[in-house]
Order: C-alpha cells, then structure tokens, then sequence
C-alpha cells in the first residue's frame, strides 16, 4: 500500500496534479498522475513468486515485500498488469534473503516481472513442451535493455518489450534497481496496449524517470 502520499502543484482545477509515493521503509520513491487509481497488489505479488494465497511462504514475503499499483481504466484491476489498453503501473521493494543476495544479477533483474532473457525464456519454453502446455505469453520482441548505474555502487537495468498476450500484443516497461548493499530490489513496471504505449511513450518516461532510490541518513 502506499507509504506516503504528498500533495503536488495544483491544477487550475484545484486537484493534485500528481501522486507521490514512497515505500514504507521511505527509501525508494515515484510519482504517477493522479488520473490514476490505487488498486490492490497482493494479487500481482503472488503472480511474480508463485505462491499460493494464505501458505507460510506468503506470510514470510509479505514480511519482505512491498508494494502499490495504479490503474488508469475506468474500471480498475490487478488484473490489467498483464493486459489492458489502458495504462497500469507497478512498484515493489524485495528485501532479499541471503540465499537470493548470493545469486542476484543483472539478468535476474531483467527477468525480474517476465522472462526477457534469452537463456530463461528457452528453459520456460523446453518447460512448456515436456509437460505439453501452451505458453500464455508469446511473440517476445526486445524494445530497450540498457544498464543503469547509480550513485554509491547501486545498479539497475531498463529494459521495454513486448509480448503477445490473450490475442493482443502488450509493452512493458520494467526499471529493476539492486541498492549498493545488494540487499535490495526496487522495480517499477508500466504495462499498456502496445498502440497505447507507442502513442504516450513520453508520459510513461516521465513516470520512469521519476522512479528513484532515496538515501536515507545513518
């Protein structure tokens, strides 16, 4: 949920112009219009770790895990992450444990939210073939992947790119951030129709851009 919520300027019609929010540890922090609506994220957190509702491996990452999620349609959904003409966004902070500390990479931010490396979407795809299923997510297309590199040795990747998903191919647009510690991720997605994407690609950058970690003293 969100941790902190700060007015902006106003607009001429008297309403915050935007949403500031902040992690409930006060370390990473971005902003989304306030046409955007808060949705409920527990769903989207068990998506990305698999696990089931109400199991003790749950309870233990919610100890873990943070996050929000807004949605721009008029009939808001956890849901429209994965697919939607309209634009959803994203964020969480994973406190990592030591086991995931020792095998965290750049890859494993890039496939952070879906598979976008080459190496995870071939053994999804073996997968998929050995137990005769059919794929949910197909026709990946790489649109961005370059490295970010912060201030005090924090690092991150960006990385845009489309799948096709339920007959529509849809963007997403994932900045993962490892801290200079190594102990923490923060990632942010924005999802969109891949024509709704290409039409407003500046608004979501600005979003993007605004995605950041915060120092904190001490």
């Amino acid at each position: 949920m969100i941790a902190a919520l700060m007015v902006a300027g106003l607009t001429a019609c008297g309403q915050n112009e935007f949403i500031y929010v902040r992690d409930r540890e006060g370390t990473t922090y971005f902003k989304v219009p306030s046409t955007f609506t808060p949705v409920e994220s527990t769903a989207i957190d068990l998506f990305l770790t698999g696990e089931e509702p109400g199991s003790a491996a749950a309870q233990l990452t919610r100890q873990r895990v943070w996050s929000t999620a807004f949605d721009q349609s008029d009939n808001p959904s956890p849901e429209h992450l994965l697919s939607s003409p309209d634009p959803f966004v994203y964020a969480t902070v994973h406190r990592l444990t030591e086991e995931q500390q020792a095998v965290v990479s750049m890859n494993r931010l890039r496939d952070f939210f879906l598979p976008v490396t080459q190496e995870l979407r071939e053994l999804i795809q073996q997968q998929a073939q050995a137990y005769g299923q059919q794929l949910r997510f197909t026709g990946f297309e790489l649109l961005i992947d370059e490295p970010i590199h912060l201030d005090d040795g924090a690092r991150g990747v960006h990385v845009r790119f489309n799948y096709r998903y339920e007959g529509e191919v849809q963007t997403y647009d994932l900045t993962a951030l490892l801290d200079e510690r190594g102990s923490t991720i923060s990632a942010l997605v924005i999802s969109c129709r891949a024509d709704c994407f290409r039409a407003r690609a500046a608004e979501f950058d600005r979003i993007k851009d605004s995605f950041k970690l915060l120092r904190l003293p001490g």
